[in-house]
């Protein structure tokens, strides 16, 4: 039989305590957002024959800090999620919520223009309706010849 040791350091080591709870990073970042940014998660889903994009945007303002453009083809989402207590940090913090710039794009159909587009914002969600994206996508039988 072996003997297993659970824990091997001292309990008041807060350090070690959050690296071996929260993972390597959490007590040698404690002091900046995780790595990989801030990317807002999207669901597209189609309404008749219109595309409908929500981004999740909980705590931006959107009238300073979010673009919804159309640029080469593509719906663009751009802006960024300020990190608006930055300056308040007094001692360790753990940080889960991601800050920064952010930038999703989506291929339009060929046939779409920008007057066809339209976005709100309520509730922390994003709303872009593409009118008509998916008009005249149903597909048509070729008939064989023999």
């Amino acid at each position: 039989m072996s003997n297993l040791a659970l824990w091997s350091r001292p309990a008041w080591d807060t350090d070690r305590w959050l690296r071996d709870f929260f993972g390597p990073a959490a007590a040698t970042d404690w002091h900046r957002p995780a790595d990989g940014g801030f990317r807002p998660a999207a669901d597209i889903v189609k309404d008749g024959d219109d595309a409908v994009v929500r981004l999740e945007l909980p705590g931006i303002d959107v009238d300073k800090d979010v673009n919804v453009e159309v640029e080469h083809g593509r719906l663009v989402v751009h802006g960024e999620h300020r990190d608006e207590h930055a300056e308040e940090k007094n001692g360790r913090t753990l940080r889960e919520i991601r800050y920064g710039a952010f930038r999703r794009s989506f291929q339009l159909p060929t046939h779409v223009t920008s007057e066809a587009i339209t976005a709100c914002y309520d509730a922390g969600v994003l709303t872009v309706r593409v009118a008509g994206a998916y008009a005249g996508t149903r597909p048509q039988r070729i008939e064989i010849t023999t």
